[in-house]
């Protein structure tokens, strides 16, 4: 009997070995901080819905804020470890001597709609006509859009059409209820208008090639310091890992996105639901090698060239490490 218990005393004790053997309790604990609305939050519940932070050993504390410039205050107060800003800011920041760096997140900004009754067939054809565009005249997006009608007609968009700035949602009702011929939105309002019956002539990234620029930048990106992304390699690579294999998931996968519907505020609205996923999906990054943003640099030349300092501060070229040199996929 003793020997029996022995044995089984010394199995249990090698099987306990075993599982501790393979059981790391280390956790990678960041805090990111995003719009409350924003759609880096449905990338962020498909991660959670598919165990994937868990996977990395991600423990994830993602505060909202109102936008993307108050996520930047909280970033530079240190109050999170990870935002979604754009390069053009990343940039002005770098050289100001605050050493903040990006991984690409999104190529998707939105573009050019039009109502099909109006006759706009180009860019050219915006003269004479109402447009409703979200953000104000140095928003990034309109600058492109006036660079392109610049070089297509020589004249200057602001001169030539009516132009109603505001708010993405005022934006939207002006532009499907009529009120409007051409709008420049972001791209899930975009998509909202195209379910009334609007469609998009071209893409940010159509002008931009327009312009010269040879592929589409990748905008927004995961923001953050350069030295605490250093000093803790494991848990930013760790969060890097897991933001692509959501991506990938959210590329391929119809059923990821049923997880997800209650962050995408749709409601019973099945085309919506539909229109939002598709275009995401157009955005998505899958693949990024910080010596490859040629095009962001090109594109930032754009923006300085015709929007100046109220659009890329007092800088005219992109600051190396821009885009984070510590990580590849």
């Amino acid at each position: 009997m003793r020997r029996l218990i022995s044995l089984a005393v010394a199995g249990l004790a090698i099987a306990l070995a075993t599982l501790v053997s393979g059981f790391s309790p280390e956790t990678y604990k960041l805090t990111l901080a995003l719009q409350g609305t924003g759609t880096a939050k449905w990338e962020m519940a498909a991660m959670s819905a598919l165990g994937i932070d868990k996977k990395y050993k991600l423990v994830l504390t993602v505060n909202d804020v109102a936008d993307s410039p108050a996520g930047q205050v909280v970033l530079q107060a240190k109050g999170a470890d990870i935002i979604l800003s754009d390069f053009v800011w990343v940039n002005l920041q770098r050289h100001k001597g605050n050493m903040v760096s990006m991984v690409p997140h999104s190529l998707t900004v939105g573009g050019l709609m039009v109502d099909p009754a109006a006759g706009i067939t180009s860019i050219a054809d915006l003269k004479g006509k109402t447009m409703a565009v979200s953000g104000s005249p140095s928003d990034k997006s309109f600058v492109i859009l006036a660079a392109d009608y610049a070089k297509q007609t020589g004249g200057t968009l602001t001169n030539d059409a009516s132009i109603k700035f505001g708010a993405p949602p005022l934006v939207n009702q002006i532009f499907t209820g009529g009120q409007a011929q051409a709008s420049l939105n972001l791209w899930n309002w975009n998509s909202r208008a195209k379910l009334a019956g609007r469609t998009q002539l071209v893409s940010v990234g159509d002008m931009l090639a327009d312009l010269g620029v040879s592929e589409t930048p990748p905008l927004l990106g995961w923001t953050f310091f350069e030295d605490n992304a250093n000093a803790h390699k494991d848990a930013f690579k760790a969060f890097f890992d897991a933001s692509f294999e959501t991506k990938a998931a959210l590329l391929t996968d119809d059923g990821v996105w049923d997880t997800i519907r209650g962050a995408m505020n749709v409601g019973d609205d099945d085309a919506l639901f539909k229109q939002l996923r598709d275009d995401y999906r157009a955005g998505i990054v899958q693949h990024y090698l910080a010596s490859n943003m040629g095009a962001a640099a090109q594109s930032f030349e754009v923006m300085a060239k015709f929007g100046g300092s109220d659009v890329v501060g007092d800088v005219t070229d992109l600051a190396d490490g821009t885009f984070y040199k510590g990580y590849h996929k």
